[in-house]
């Protein structure tokens, strides 16, 4: 494949002159410490999760500094928590950002946060399928999603089944503690419902 040049290149660490992708990635995992991923709803309601995960897990720091350098130019952080928020906190939308993480920064842990009061809770995934296809001239989205990562009828059962799908991933660390969270959406108070350790050795 054929590299073109674009007005962003300058943006772009690969296409830079003496580019060593080993060297790089060691230094990024320096400049960025991220050792845990946190994955949690779109629904601004619960924007405060990534702040009540990094107090229950007690070693990480969230939101952090961004560090300058002499030029004033963003060159790393403080924060070692990553956040992917997605619909409904499913995992299944969050795996490739993981993967990720890993490759770049080695996480340690990721966290599945699901809240109370989920719009997520409020349909089921046969009724999602029939109702899209009714308002989307018959578009059929029946394969193409996990039935299981649709919706929320039952929050342990949801959680157990991100947490499973995630170790079950093959771009999650064995090295990696999974867990899954409730999160109350009225108190802020966090449950754990579901660990998965790391598989150590």
């Amino acid at each position: 494949m054929t590299r073109t040049s674009s007005r962003f290149s300058d943006y772009v660490f690969s296409a830079q002159p003496g580019y060593d992708e080993p060297t790089l990635r060691e230094a990024f995992s320096h400049a960025v410490p991220l050792t845990s991923v946190v994955i949690y709803c779109y629904d601004p309601r619960v924007r405060e999760i990534p702040q009540a995960v990094a107090k229950f897990l007690g070693n990480q720091v969230y939101p952090g500094e961004v560090i300058l350098d002499a030029n004033g130019s963003r060159v790393g952080s403080t924060t070692t928590m990553g956040t992917v928020s997605v619909a409904a906190g499913r995992a299944v939308d969050a795996i490739r950002s993981v993967t990720v993480g890993e490759y770049l920064f080695c996480i340690e842990t990721v966290v599945v946060v699901h809240h109370s009061n989920c719009g997520a809770t409020s349909y089921t995934a046969d009724r999602m399928v029939a109702n899209y296809a009714h308002e989307h001239d018959g578009a059929d989205i029946s394969k193409a999603y996990d039935a299981g990562s649709v919706s929320i009828s039952d929050y342990e059962d949801s959680l157990a089944y991100d947490v499973a799908l995630l170790r079950a991933a093959p771009g999650v660390p064995k090295h990696a503690d999974i867990l899954g969270l409730f999160y109350n959406t009225d108190t802020g108070e966090l449950t754990e419902v579901v660990r998965n350790p790391a598989v150590r050795g």
